[in-house]
């Protein structure tokens, strides 16, 4: 079979990684790609939200499956697009995407069907919005409503802070579109943790456990990123909890979309925060987590291609998933300067290095080829990912995969993975 995947960065290298170990696909085109991705695919120059074009060419090269790596081809609807045209593709339509396209919808979904969250409103009204949060105090947090790219999320330590961030949202129209709105929450300590399960909108098929690095910096400090590392299994989630997660969060979550008429197909995927035996999500994400999915995809035994194919057919109830009994660890290495501005066009060293390491797969991000050197072409530019018989291993292995690679200032955490060591302390 011929499969197209949509997207150009670490998660898409990972799903091309896995998906090209399947013996039913034959051909795997990745529109637009990588450099990391053209060693598994053919890439095809056509951007995630060219939706015609991208329809014609899975039309023109027959293609079997597409699989959607990033939010915003599903939030503009390619899903409803393909199906129309009687074509098979992975991921939730217009309407189901909105779970992720807007935390107003979001949270009052959650609140609806008492799925346990933070305490939340939603405003539009500087104003408005300015007089809940002196109301409220601080720490709280600041979410522009609409997709940011994983940044347009504050978490504000004063009630001046908190003021500022939506002065930036509201006023300045820092995120544009996406800020139109605001969602002001209460404050959550604890652990995060994010969750992935398949559905075809009845059936569910939770993965492993998951966790990610949101903060720049060690010690989780500095801005927020898209993610700066992740690791699975994630000690954080007991056995007893993941059970908890997926009866009172994943279940109610598939079921209470389809009781709005919004049934929910592909794959969910539910950041949380742990803390002590309490369970509160901070949202959903409407598509495979980046960096959790080179993690997840390097522990996954199974063929990932059935199970795409039975949540975009609405069949899942007879796929099971198998997991190596190992740790994965990906430290994402970035350019100097993220997730403020960077420069780029810097040659990277040490690929080839790194590639020659068992136990170890470096997926390519944010780099692009330019006269015949691989460069840094984006924040976030590669995901060094290890394996390990244990966590302590595989964070070994993977800093000795960043140790082999470098470009004119690369910035990583140091810190990837110390929570699972210090757990399982």
């Amino acid at each position: 079979m011929k499969v197209l995947i949509i997207g150009s960065g670490g998660r898409e290298h990972a799903l091309a990684w896995k998906i090209a170990q399947s013996p039913l696909v034959k051909k795997i085109y990745c529109a637009p790609g990588n450099p990391g991705i053209a060693a598994l695919a053919e890439c095809v120059p056509l951007a995630v939200d060219r939706i015609d074009d991208l329809l014609a060419f899975a039309g023109e090269q027959s293609i079997d499956l597409t699989v959607v790596g990033p939010e915003l081809p599903l939030t503009l609807g390619i899903v409803d697009r393909f199906r129309a045209a009687g074509l098979t593709i992975f991921g939730p339509d217009q309407k189901a995407a909105q779970l992720e396209g807007s935390k107003a919808f979001s949270k009052e979904l959650m609140a609806k069907y008492h799925i346990p969250t933070a305490a939340f409103a939603s405003f539009g009204d500087y104003s408005e919005a300015a007089a809940y949060v002196r109301s409220r105090g601080a720490p709280i947090v600041i979410k522009a409503d609409g997709l940011a790219a994983g940044k347009g999320v504050y978490v504000t330590q004063t009630v001046e802070e908190a003021l500022l961030a939506l002065k930036e949202i509201l006023v300045d129209g820092t995120f544009g579109e996406a800020g139109r709105k605001v969602v002001v929450e209460e404050f959550l300590a604890g652990e995060e943790a994010s969750f992935f399960a398949f559905t075809d909108g009845r059936n569910i098929l939770p993965l492993a456990a998951c966790q990610d690095h949101k903060a720049a910096f060690d010690n989780d400090s500095g801005p927020n990123t898209g993610g700066m590392g992740a690791y699975s299994p994630a000690p954080v989630v007991t056995p007893a909890l993941y059970d908890r997660i997926v009866a009172e969060v994943v279940r109610p979550t598939i079921a209470g979309m389809a009781a709005e008429g919004r049934p929910y197909r592909g794959i969910l995927f539910i950041g949380l925060m742990i803390s002590g035996e309490r369970i509160r999500v901070l949202e959903y994400n409407v598509r495979f987590g980046d960096p959790e999915t080179q993690p997840l995809l390097m522990r996954m035994k199974s063929d990932l291609v059935p199970v795409l194919l039975a949540c975009a057919k609405g069949h899942l109830e007879k796929e099971r998933l198998e997991w190596h009994d190992q740790t994965a660890v990906c430290v994402v290495m970035a350019s100097g300067g993220y997730p403020d501005s960077y420069r780029e066009g810097f040659e990277i060293h040490g690929l080839e290095e790194a590639a020659g390491m068992d136990d170890l797969f470096v997926f390519h991000a944010g780099t692009a080829l330019k006269d015949g050197r691989i460069v840094n072409n984006g924040g976030r530019v590669l995901g060094v990912t290890g394996l390990g018989r244990d966590v302590a291993a595989a964070i070994q292995r993977a800093y000795a995969g960043v140790a082999k690679i470098s470009w004119d200032g690369v910035h990583y955490r140091h810190d990837i993975g110390r929570k699972a060591l210090s757990r399982r302390s």
